[in-house]
């Protein structure tokens, strides 16, 4: 599948959508996930593994955590050698304050922002769309 390259077009596209649920960040050791947790992205790092997963399990499982975030999907397929997306959705939410942290998957970007503002984000990432028309 080849993805939208141009930054205009992923933008006036990007169809911020608000995954249902609350996310958090947790650490395990390599290789030791939890039985029942169901991560939706896992980074592996010198450290140990990253995991991203629903705070439900997270908690059920005895994880340790401290952000609690909405899980926003941008709509727009776009191309991983795309430039200038992460950027752009990063600066508008630097404008007004708030943290994002940004996984690109093969056919989709993801964001994790705090998740008291994650309706607000939606809305700062529609405005950005409609200004890139």
């Amino acid at each position: 599948m080849t993805g939208e390259r141009d930054l205009r077009g992923l933008l006036h596209l990007m169809g911020p959508e608000l995954n249902p649920g609350r996310f958090v960040f947790a650490t395990v050791p390599h290789g030791a996930v939890p039985g029942g947790v169901t991560p939706v992205v896992t980074v592996t790092e010198g450290e140990g593994t990253t995991l991203v997963l629903p705070e439900g399990e997270a908690a059920a499982s005895g994880l340790e955590y401290d952000f609690v975030a909405g899980w926003i999907t941008l709509r727009v397929p776009s191309a991983l050698h795309a430039v200038g997306l992460t950027a752009a959705v990063a600066l508008a939410l630097t404008d007004v304050g708030m943290s994002c942290n940004v996984v690109a998957g093969y056919h989709h970007h993801h964001l994790f922002v705090p998740y008291a503002r994650a309706s607000e984000a939606v809305e700062v990432l529609r405005r950005l769309a409609a200004e890139s028309g």
